[in-house]
């Protein structure tokens, strides 16, 4: 919001930025008194009497900062905080108490809110806190806005509740998309990998997710949404071809992955669970041990991504995986560099020395193609050969070309 401010001289005018200001106390006489108070030049006060009416509020209009009482009947002021950041993840909230409590203070602090106050407080002080939210929240969204028109592979700018916020979002919205695997000169398809989307804006990408799902320690709550996924895809898909899926390091640590009875469990005869080189496998005990486990229910496994790690032989020989995956970043321009190709082809050698079957990972192009037949890798996966999508989707034609 933007006020026009005439200057004294009247020869030209300025925009100031004023602050739009949500009250939110059960206290109807406190409530009138604050807003009374904090309504000076610059501030536009707008009052509820409930964490539902700021609900309201927010839906309505856009706020520069909100005082919430922290004890209030229905809705707290720390579960509006929570609620708020589903609409807003850079709003700045101040919290006040006449009751103060360490835990509650310690939620407060953990869940963003700019400030945590106790009553009685001075309005100047309050007044002043106001300016400086006003400020850090313009600020906040103007990091925001920049880091949208960068590329990274960051968490988005945000608190706890935020990320909570997103992620719950994410959670409720994620569906598979399936990208074929299939033979390097007959085209027939091998499987597909399974691969993760959510309607999420702020978690857009598999390892925005995962960042979030791993800073508030939710992993396995992510793990196992996408394997009822991908279990419920399988029963629902015609028999025959594999299905390839990720895993990441600490989903080899929940006691759910291997109960028999579980979805996934029960179409094991058709999944291969794919364990990243560069996952952190130094933190699971008996890793030998889990993978007998999940061999014993059904699942297959494959080294994902070979060439990105430095694990070495100890990880492949703990692994023993059924198929090895060549990661896209030996694979995309090969065909115009001889160093890569080289190692390419020593790694095909070796794997068939060691029995194992490999797959490159995204081709692109019918070059890239045509160099990996040269070197007898086993089966092709990328754009070329099909792009993810539901499991309706054929390999693309361009397969069967020589």
């Amino acid at each position: 919001m933007l006020t026009i401010v005439g200057m004294p001289d009247d020869k030209s005018t300025v925009a100031e930025p004023s602050t739009a200001l949500l009250l939110v106390e059960d206290d109807e006489i406190l409530l009138a008194g604050l807003a009374r108070q904090l309504a000076i030049p610059g501030v536009h006060v707008v009052t509820a009497n409930s964490g539902q009416a700021a609900m309201r509020e927010l839906a309505i209009q856009p706020f520069d900062v909100m005082i919430s009482d922290i004890r209030m009947p229905g809705m707290t002021g720390l579960k509006l905080l929570r609620a708020v950041r589903e609409c807003d993840m850079d709003l700045p909230v101040i919290l006040m108490t006449g009751d103060p409590d360490l835990r509650t203070a310690a939620a407060a602090v953990e869940y963003g809110a700019f400030q945590y106050l106790i009553k009685p407080i001075h309005v100047e002080r309050l007044q002043s806190m106001v300016e400086q939210a006003a400020n850090m929240g313009r600020l906040g969204r103007l990091q925001r806005e920049l880091s949208a028109r960068s590329v990274g592979d960051g968490l988005p700018i945000g608190d706890r509740a935020g990320i909570e916020a997103a992620l719950e979002s994410a959670l409720n919205s994620m569906w598979m998309v399936y990208q074929p695997i299939v033979d390097a000169w007959t085209g027939e398809l091998l499987g597909r990998e399974a691969l993760l989307r959510a309607q999420q804006a702020l978690l857009a990408f598999p390892r925005l997710v995962l960042g979030a799902a791993e800073r508030l320690h939710r992993l396995h709550d992510v793990g196992r949404a996408v394997r009822d996924l991908v279990a419920f895809d399988i029963q629902h898909s015609p028999e025959g071809s594999l299905f390839f899926m990720n895993l990441h390091s600490e989903d080899l640590l929940d006691p759910y992955l291997y109960v028999p009875a579980a979805a996934l469990s029960k179409v094991a005869s058709r999944v291969v669970l794919e364990l990243p080189e560069q996952g952190a496998f130094e933190r699971v005990d008996g890793l030998a041990e889990r993978l007998e486990r999940l061999r014993d229910v059904g699942f297959r496994i494959a080294l994902d991504d070979l060439g990105t790690g430095s694990a070495g032989t100890g990880l492949f020989k703990s692994l023993d995986p059924e198929f090895v995956k060549l990661d896209i970043s030996l694979i995309r321009g090969i065909h115009r560099d001889p160093s890569r190709q080289s190692i390419v082809r020593s790694m095909v050698h070796v794997c068939h020395d060691l029995g194992k079957r490999l797959i490159a990972e995204g081709v692109e192009t019918l070059e890239e193609q045509a160099v990996l037949r040269e070197f007898e890798c086993d089966f092709l996966q990328g754009y070329l050969l099909g792009k993810p999508e539901r499991l309706s989707c054929e390999p693309s034609e361009h397969v069967r070309s020589a």
